[in-house]
């Protein structure tokens, strides 16, 4: 049988919710911090041998150039080059785990980001929020674990959110410390033996649909 994964906040190709995500559009101006809650993660049918899994979630929809992001009387043009940016890096999960719930990774948004390393559902890396809030000193720090969506509010494009589960014939990629996205997908490379995708869309810009 085929491996498979189940959001069940949402369907698949369609929008996140507010409530997984870390921005929602505003009253007043653009854009309001949101719940922040992950989605419930849930998927079966993993090969026989499957030692651990990994689930990340990438985003690869983000300007490539941040020139005009969120800038007064801009926009960012959808035919910009785009990049990946990570939302969700968790590894060495058990073999024996089949679900993350609902908010158990994250439940809010925590300025400065929440502790990277091991948690009871697996190994927690850093999202590249850790790099947006750069020298932030609000909001700067390690940003682990999940935090959802917030595209630029002035983006033409239609954000896509790949959430990815990973069977890998190994207990351990053997990662730590501040480890981010493409270091898991390195670490990966050669131990995949099966994997399922989810895609969610998002997008703060109300004339994009």
């Amino acid at each position: 049988m085929t491996m498979t994964i189940e959001i069940s906040a949402f369907a698949n190709g369609a929008t996140i919710p507010g409530e997984n995500a870390f921005c929602v559009p505003a009253d007043e101006g653009h854009v309001a911090m949101a719940p922040n809650r992950n989605p419930a993660v849930r998927w079966s049918n993993a090969p026989a041998g499957t030692k651990s899994f990994a689930l990340i979630v990438c985003d690869p929809d983000v300007p490539s150039v941040g020139d005009d992001v969120n800038q007064e009387g801009k926009t960012v043009s959808r035919d910009l080059p785009r990049v990946d940016f990570y939302h969700w890096v968790l590894v060495d999960i058990s073999a024996s785990c089949n679900e993350i719930p609902e908010g158990a990774d994250s439940d809010g948004i925590t300025a400065r980001g929440k502790d990277v390393g091991k948690t009871e559902y697996g190994v927690r890396g850093i999202n590249d929020y850790t790099g947006w809030f750069q020298g932030d000193p609000d909001m700067g720090g390690d940003y682990g674990g999940y935090d959802g969506p917030c595209p630029p509010w002035n983006d033409e494009l239609l954000h896509h959110y790949h959430f990815k589960v990973y069977a890998l014939d190994v207990e351990t990629l053997g990662l730590s410390g501040s480890f981010g996205g493409a270091a898991a997908v390195k670490a990966m490379e050669g131990h995949v033996l099966a994997d399922a995708e989810w895609i969610g869309t998002y997008t703060l810009n109300p004339d994009v649909k």
